[in-house]
């Protein structure tokens, strides 16, 4: 019984880390309709800026902050001059230029700071939390900073004139654009958000997975997988569906398939919810007349 509730807990916590991740999709393909691949090598350069400021001696939420604060500039930076001019150009642009930020930052990140494996610390106590076996501080961390991070998100676009805009702007443009609302700034804007939330899933990662440029290829396809569970225009389905890519993976890991084909198991589920709910649990189903 331990073993299968220490299972549940990490198995919450990782999914809390997919959710954030996933999180970041969503706000992307809300704003653009199109999926950023780039999302999870914009979390781990994040990582490494964030791993630079610690081992200058900056204490590590200090060090949390600037760096959510350094991917916002970051992802806004990359809309405005990247990702701005290919607004009137096929779906395809969007996915080689993406593809090409994902190798760019995973090379630049190999080239400053080595292929290395690294240590990440931990922000929480290594002892076991109330003298429980089967859980770690870290878990017990990593899920309540999933939390604030999706009530402060709730808070910032139910109950703010700044994102409200933004959710105009993400539904209608052109009636955006009519009541004063700079479109392109909101984009530029939910492109930095997007960036800070995924930073925050690459710090809460680092610490279990180790920092390297590669550290967030397998958390990206479990993040995909929350995303399409959910349904990938779905802020609320991101989070569901994280959770229970994080149930599932940590279960079926311990007692069906083993930890060798977890992964495998994520692009089974990506594949599956392809072809049979497409839109996901909570996602819009969208029909056009031809």
């Amino acid at each position: 019984m331990e073993t299968f509730i220490n299972q549940v807990v990490s198995g919450l916590s990782s999914g809390g880390i997919y959710a954030t991740l996933a999180l970041a999709l969503v706000m992307i393909f809300k704003s653009t309709s199109r999926i950023n691949f780039a999302q999870g090598e914009m979390a781990m350069f994040s990582t490494y800026l964030a791993w630079m400021l610690i081992t200058a001696g900056v204490p590590y939420w200090l060090a949390f902050l600037g760096t959510v604060a350094l991917a916002f500039a970051m992802g806004a930076m990359i809309e405005r001059v990247i990702i701005r001019p290919l607004r009137d150009a096929p779906a395809l642009s969007m996915v080689v230029v993406s593809v090409g930020l994902l190798v760019i930052l995973n090379s630049l990140a190999g080239w400053i700071f080595t292929y290395t494996i690294k240590t990440f610390p931990s922000p929480f106590p290594a002892s076991a939390p109330f003298g429980l076996t089967f859980v770690s501080w870290h878990e017990l961390g990593s899920l309540a900073v999933t939390l604030l991070v999706v009530a402060a998100l709730f808070a910032f676009f139910r109950y703010t004139s700044l994102g409200l805009a933004m959710r105009a702007a993400a539904q209608n443009a052109e009636s955006s654009r009519l009541v004063g609302i700079k479109v392109g700034w909101m984009l530029a804007l939910g492109w930095g958000i997007a960036a800070a939330i995924g930073s925050t899933a690459g710090m809460l990662v680092a610490p279990k997975v180790f920092l390297d440029p590669y550290m967030m290829s397998g958390v990206l396809i479990y993040a995909f997988a929350a995303a399409l569970i959910g349904g990938i225009d779905s802020p609320a389905g991101a989070i569901v569906g994280g959770f229970i890519v994080g149930l599932l993976e940590n279960l079926a890991g311990a007692y069906i398939i083993g930890d060798e084909l977890k992964l495998t198991l994520a692009l089974v589920v990506i594949v599956g919810v392809l072809l049979v709910k497409p839109a996901g649990l909570f996602g819009q189903v969208l029909v056009k007349r031809v």
